[in-house]
């Protein structure tokens, strides 16, 4: 009798073999060798029977290659301190064809890698370094049914101050009473493996030299300043063009290049002052942060699909959930995707790997399909549907290594 469950353990072993016996490989050349890891195979494991599963455990032995259906988030932040050159090391390795620099601006003007302006302390150490006396809020410790709290930014400190720091898996105990207490806080479902203290932060041009290097393609979002702009007379549109003045001046071919923001102002400078670059600039839709929002009703959509074509812009990216719903217990399109092709629009999407187990319902980046959610196999069911249903050009993903499987699998280049 044929042993299904035998043989998806036997190949999650046999993956976690192969991806020992590369890392001697791996450490001599990060851009050569892709390797999934173990992960893939133990989603594929927890899948429903069925002619999806049967296909992607047909793919076990590879060959995995890298495809710019596969977009490192802030690298591999899953395991990694997000946008650090551990993090988009591990994503490339991972087959990340295009990999994310979050771009934000030091007291200097210089654009550096951070999720935001005012994250220092939760993704440094900057609380347990000297610089702890330039953060706008100090510690202080939780009390009295208060919680603990800080801020620290990257406009308060200079280059080459922002240099000494070293990056650290993105978390707060809100609980703690001392620094090194309120500095942890990382969900059980990552790690602090990586992070020892050394994990080192990027400039963007830095990131552009690495991700170059390891055989990868950009994605850098210009985050919203915490400062009041323009800042020291640096304007917004100095910013944004900053930005595209770093991938040209390190030669940079504006193919290579998806420069996106959550400033539909941005995308449109791009267009208009950088043709070439703003051709795949990507307008990072925060609709869904609309009270009258819904997804699948086309009148809430504002701007619609059809004006934002009509402004020059070619590429939209809504969180997953907004691109899809479910009808007769399966997941299909969003009248939000379904009108978002219509215009001619393509579709990125964010952010796969960032919800942890996905048993009791996957929490935010599910929540259009939480009644189908009910293990982690469901990721692969989501990824199936927005590689071919609502017909994605790129996934956002913590974990690079799951789409990748899924795209080597698939023929997804």
């Amino acid at each position: 009798m044929f042993d299904r469950k035998g043989l998806a353990v036997k190949i999650v072993l046999l993956a976690t073999l192969l991806a020992l016996a590369s890392s001697q490989a791996i450490a001599a050349s990060h851009s050569d060798v892709i390797t999934v890891g173990p992960r893939p195979y133990a989603l594929v494991d927890r899948m429903d029977e069925g002619a999806l599963k049967d296909r992607l455990l047909s793919c076990a032995t590879g060959p995995f290659e890298r495809t710019d259906f596969s977009i490192g988030h802030r690298g591999a932040a899953m395991q990694f301190p997000e946008h650090t050159a551990e993090s988009y090391k591990a994503a490339a390795q991972m087959g990340a064809g295009v990999i994310e620099c979050d771009v934000t601006f030091t007291r200097d003007k210089e654009l550096v890698c951070r999720h935001s302006q005012s994250d220092l302390h939760t993704t440094t150490n900057i609380l347990a370094s000297p610089l702890a006396s330039t953060c706008i809020k100090p510690f202080s410790p939780a009390s009295g049914g208060k919680n603990a709290s800080a801020e620290c930014r990257t406009s308060e400190i200079t280059l080459a101050e922002f240099r000494t720091l070293s990056g650290k898996m993105d978390a707060s105990d809100k609980s703690a009473t001392t620094v090194r207490g309120y500095m942890g806080g990382v969900a059980d479902w990552r790690t602090t493996l990586y992070a020892a203290g050394s994990a080192q932060v990027m400039t963007h041009a830095e990131s552009i030299d690495l991700i170059r290097s390891l055989g990868g393609k950009f994605a850098p979002e210009l985050k919203g300043p915490a400062v009041r702009m323009p800042f020291n007379g640096f304007s917004q549109e100095d910013y944004a063009q900053k930005l595209i003045d770093e991938y040209k001046a390190a030669g940079v071919p504006p193919s290579d290049v998806w420069a996106h923001s959550f400033n539909l102002n941005d995308v449109l400078y791009w267009i208009r002052a950088e043709p070439e670059f703003g051709a795949q600039a990507v307008f990072l839709d925060a609709s869904y942060q609309r009270g009258d929002f819904d997804p699948g009703n086309p009148a809430t959509f504002e701007p619609s699909m059809t004006e934002l074509k009509a402004m020059g812009v070619n590429y939209i990216a809504p969180p997953a959930w907004v691109l899809v719903t479910t009808r007769n217990g399966r997941i299909v399109p969003s009248a939000y995707a379904i009108e978002a092709k219509k215009a001619g629009l393509k579709i990125i999407t964010w952010t796969l790997e960032r919800s942890g187990p996905l048993h009791t319902g996957g929490g935010w980046y599910y929540q259009s399909i939480a009644d189908l959610t009910d293990n982690d196999g469901v990721v692969f069911e989501l990824l199936d549907v927005l590689a071919w249903d609502v017909g994605v050009a790129g996934v956002f993903s913590d974990w690079p290594a799951t789409v990748t499987y899924y795209a080597s699998c698939m023929g997804l280049r």
